[in-house]
């Protein structure tokens, strides 16, 4: 017995020495501000979980994001996880998502989010949970879209499908440098829905990594209020101010 306590206790020493040494290699940092994390971290530190600008706007009817929408869209409600600031760690974690192949992230916050959303009431009759989608060719050159990666983690935690009901039909600039006008001719007309019975009659979330002037999510928000009986709420990653 005491060999085999033996043998257990120096398996155990040289599994965390081989942990220690592959951190010292290959450090788990945090993907918002680049901190060590702790073992076991997933993807954020102890301080980011709790400094990360979260916003409450599950909680209200009315808030900054369906603002956004007044007399354009008629939403059920639109949340955000994060407010989103230049320079911000929303912003570190969004450029690690979109731009570094951390699919992680979308995947994760969208469990966070998910496990706030669920016990909202605005969010509590969700049917389906829809992705802006990427145009195919932008999709191949990122391999992933990283708005649909956000769905994923929202649909495991909210108990509801999601399915990529939209589709991108034209290949668009980059909003980033444009001004709001200029943002919202650039999506008017460049999204399909093929199937309409997909949505039809149900309570849609459809959700975007950020939210800016609004224009993409209006876009296709009107695409899927076409769809008879179909009402449309929004959820984000992030809002800028």
């Amino acid at each position: 017995m005491e060999t085999i306590r033996a043998t257990k206790k120096q398996a155990s020493n040289v599994r965390t020495w081989l942990d220690a040494l592959s951190n010292l290699f290959y450090p788990n940092l945090c993907l918002a501000c680049s901190k060590n994390l702790l073992p076991g971290g997933n993807f954020l530190c102890v301080s980011c979980t709790y400094k990360l600008p979260k916003t409450d706007f599950h909680l209200h009817q009315e808030n900054p994001l369906t603002e956004r929408f007044w007399g354009r869209v008629q939403l059920q409600a639109g949340t955000a996880c994060y407010h989103f600031s230049k320079s911000g760690r929303t912003q570190q974690l969004l450029h690690r998502l979109k731009y570094e192949g951390k699919k992680e992230v979308g995947i994760e916050i969208g469990k966070l989010h998910g496990s706030v959303l669920r016990e909202a009431p605005l969010f509590r009759d969700v049917d389906l949970i829809v992705p802006v989608p990427l145009h195919p060719k932008k999709q191949r050159l990122r391999g992933y879209n990283q708005s649909a990666l956000y769905a994923r983690g929202l649909s495991e935690r909210l108990g509801v499908p999601w399915q990529e009901a939209l589709k991108r039909t034209a290949y668009t600039d980059s909003q980033t440098r444009k001004s709001r006008m200029e943002r919202f001719a650039n999506v008017e007309k460049v999204f399909e829905l093929p199937s309409p019975d997909a949505v039809k009659g149900k309570h849609v979330l459809l959700v975007d990594d950020v939210i800016t002037t609004g224009a993409t999510l209006e876009a296709c928000a009107h695409r899927l209020l076409a769809a008879p009986g179909t009402r449309v709420s929004v959820a984000t990653i992030a809002i800028a101010n």
